[in-house]
């Protein structure tokens, strides 16, 4: 490989293993407050236990999404410096803005969230639990907008060879921002619903913790229902403002080299240097359906072959960034509208097979999201900045070498966290969530009556026994 190859797989696995946190505790933080409040107004104790036993996850999760957001950032000064001197003056900023509104948030509260109850009032932790969730949702805000420039880039002057700010409304506000903000909210939402459906489903099929675990799927795949149609209208959006920017990435999504195609490729093997499909498999007019609304089959497809070879993004790693996202998405809009079904037909926690199907969709939607941002990322190559800052030309001039240990220690130690997590995870729902269950806190513990003196338990003794005494 190339040191521009290495450098790009570095940051991409960095990436990709910090944004499967964010994708589950971003709307998990949202949730909890959302739980705490219904504690606080109702004063029913399964919603503190629901409360107690989603704030573990959350909380290790959060902790290894902040240190490997943070190794985000040394990556883009060490292996891409001269992406950060040339776009430091609006990048920088933005990345900034992202540490005064939304760390400084996360680190001044979720102190309180973890550690306050029972030692603040209930009001300073619902405050806590709502600023925590804020801050995820700023961090998330300044990252699309720092993103969304590099894929529609606006508001700036070329000073010197740097990108200088020269209108920072529209810098933030650029052309693509206004889709892809909701459809990421969205998305981390869903995310978050389907993770928690599915470990409340294995509650259900093992016949514990009822309670929760029935409440905990019902907001759930509640959300997820609500959400799951508005998400598919948001990433058209995004998609008709952003794809008629980049025809090299529609191009590559479609799986077509050559153009006249209608039908929609389900599944291809691209051959990058030779432009052609090894193999592939399409269904006849649903590309025309889908892309142009067209239901006559009238619309044709275009083919990656009319964008420059040295202009085209890698067509293997678009295509099925975009069909892992699309496939999950159909698969976790078809479970939502079967379990309203279900719940409509009140046999929503009778469904014993339903529960096992849901089982299986716990990460349908962390791999719709990294599905997402690889389809965006490998898309919009070879540009960093499109149209402006190619990604050749923003690499850091390292030893190959050093970067090849690089990216086998960071892989390595990355493969080890991620697998505690998920032993942790595992760890947790088998102790279950009864040790959360604030009514047994609230029960006066059994006398123990083995060792006291009979003259110090005389309640506990018969008539005959304290007669005799």
């Amino acid at each position: 490989m190339s040191l521009l190859d290495l450098s790009r797989w570095q940051f991409a696995i960095t990436v990709m293993f910090h944004m499967t946190f964010p994708a589950i505790t971003v709307g998990l933080s949202i949730f909890l407050a959302v739980v705490y409040d219904m504690y606080w107004r109702t004063g029913k104790p399964v919603y503190l236990q629901m409360f107690r036993f989603w704030r573990r996850i959350f909380a290790v999760g959060f902790a290894i999404g902040v240190v490997a957001g943070a190794v985000i950032t040394f990556q883009m000064g060490l292996n891409w410096g001269v992406y950060g001197a040339k776009t430091g003056p609006i990048i920088g900023p933005i990345l900034g803005m992202e540490v005064v509104t939304a760390f400084f948030v996360e680190a001044g509260f979720i102190g309180v969230l973890l550690y306050g109850e029972g030692r603040v009032r209930k009001a300073t932790m619902f405050v806590s639990t709502v600023m925590v969730a804020l801050g995820t949702l700023l961090s998330s805000t300044w990252i699309i907008v720092a993103n969304s420039w590099m894929q529609t880039p606006t508001g700036y002057k070329i000073i010197d060879g740097r990108f200088e700010p020269a209108d920072w409304m529209r810098v933030i506000f650029n052309p693509s921002f206004g889709w892809r903000w909701p459809h990421m909210v969205a998305a981390v939402l869903i995310s978050a619903g389907f993770f928690m459906a599915g470990i409340s489903a294995w509650y259900l099929v093992k016949g514990r913790a009822k309670g929760f675990a029935r409440r905990s799927m019902s907001i759930a795949l509640g959300v997820a229902a609500v959400l799951m149609p508005v998400q598919l209208y948001l990433g058209d959006g995004v998609a008709g403002h952003e794809l008629p920017g980049q025809l090299a990435k529609l191009e590559a999504i479609e799986g077509n080299w050559d153009n006249g195609n209608t039908g929609f490729v389900l599944f291809a093997i691209p051959d990058q240097l030779a432009a052609r499909n090894i193999a592939e498999l399409d269904i006849p007019c649903l590309g025309s359906a889908i892309s142009a609304k067209d239901l006559t089959c009238g619309t044709a497809m275009p083919g990656l072959k009319l964008t420059p070879a040295a202009d085209r993004p890698d067509m293997a790693a678009t295509f099925w960034g975009f069909r892992i996202m699309f496939l999950a998405a159909v698969l976790m809009f078809g479970t939502a509208f079967a379990a309203t079904i279900l719940r409509m037909r009140n046999r929503l926690w009778t469904a014993r097979r339903f529960h096992k199907f849901v089982l299986w969709t716990t990460p349908a939607g962390i791999l719709a999201i990294l599905g997402g941002w690889v389809t965006a990322e490998a898309g919009r190559q070879p540009w960093i900045v499109f149209g402006r800052l190619r990604t050749a030309d923003a690499v850091s001039k390292l030893a190959p070498g050093e970067v090849v240990f690089s990216v086998i220690g960071f892989s390595m130690l990355y493969l080890i966290m991620l697998v505690a997590y998920l032993a942790y995870i595992v760890r947790t729902v088998r102790r279950g969530p009864d040790r959360d269950d604030p009514r047994r806190e609230s029960r006066p513990d059994t006398p123990d009556t083995t060792s006291a003196p009979l003259s110090a338990r005389p309640a506990l003794l018969g008539p005959r026994e304290v007669a005799a005494r």
